[in-house]
């Protein structure tokens, strides 16, 4: 990886060691990276999508740990975590493993703050931890079944094609630097080398195929049912804090998602970014951490 993206991501790395899984190429689980940042009887918690890592919250860990403890995961299969090649990289393992991590680490009065894949990894953990979670913060996500799913990401889910499209020439990945953004042009190159940094190889890039192929088309699929029981059981957060923040030129997590998550937490304190996409961390990271403050000032 280039070392251009130290200097911004300047944590110490920690691992949280998982149990052992049935359909892993180890006889132990695989390491599951964090980085942990301050400390304190409050907890900001930073769940990431595809195919971004803990990177993408570096701003949240660098201003908000002198107010919270501020922990920021990496999926495994992505960041610096473990990849193994010989496991179940599917919604409900990655809700398993956040779960245990936030109970290893005892993680209480928990801000949650869920970006893509993060909203339902990490809302599925919510549902499983209810008093430890106090307040939410949800950036373009969904936390249901899927009403659509866009030609760009489609196209990827062709068995063949799209698998080597993903893991050889990192389609998936790099087309993200570019067609995710709206505020900014391009990104920084430092910023560039941290977000595609950890995915270097067909191997590195296995969760970023396995999270596009879990993604469920049919009601029959598990992580279809999945979906449909936390967008269920979302009202067992509804008194909870809360507040959406959305890049309005999303064209993956569009509006609809945003007004669909509103009335799941009809609570909820709504900030529209127009001009901004669904990076919402790379292009408005001082908007979303102002949110988070206020968030935690309730």
């Amino acid at each position: 990886m280039s070392s251009d993206w130290r200097s911004i991501y300047p944590f110490q790395s920690h691992f949280h060691q998982l149990p052992s899984h049935e359909a892993s190429d180890s006889s132990s689980g695989p390491r599951m990276h964090y980085i942990d940042q301050g400390s304190g009887d409050q907890s900001v918690v930073c769940v990431h999508g595809n195919p971004t890592w803990s990177f993408t919250y570096r701003a949240i860990a660098t201003e908000l740990h002198y107010e919270a403890r501020v922990v920021a995961v990496d999926h495994v299969g992505c960041g610096l975590s473990d990849k193994p090649q010989r496991y179940t990289y599917t919604l409900r393992q990655h809700i398993a493993n956040l779960s245990s991590l936030v109970r290893q680490l005892d993680l209480q009065r928990v801000t949650l703050v869920v970006h893509d894949w993060g909203g339902a990894i990490g809302m599925g953990m919510a549902l499983e931890n209810l008093p430890r979670i106090e307040r939410i913060v949800l950036l373009n996500t969904a936390v249901f079944p899927p009403p659509y799913i866009p030609w760009r990401i489609a196209v990827c889910r062709f068995p063949l094609l799209g698998n080597i499209a993903m893991r050889g020439a990192n389609v998936f990945a790099l087309a993200a630097l570019r067609i995710t953004l709206y505020r900014l042009r391009r990104l920084a190159p430092e910023v560039v080398a941290g977000l595609i940094g950890p995915y270097g190889s067909w191997a590195d890039r296995i969760a970023i195929a396995r999270f596009v192929q879990d993604i469920p088309r049919r009601s029959n699929q598990p992580t279809w049912q999945l979906l449909q029981s936390i967008e269920q059981s979302m009202a067992q957060l509804a008194d909870r804090p809360a507040r959406i923040v959305w890049g309005m030129r999303d064209w993956c997590f569009r509006p609809e998602c945003m007004t669909r998550i509103a009335q799941l937490l009809p609570g909820a304190k709504l900030r529209r970014l127009e001009d901004v996409g669904h990076y919402v961390m790379e292009e408005a990271p001082h908007e979303v951490i102002d949110e988070i403050r206020s968030c935690l000032s309730e």
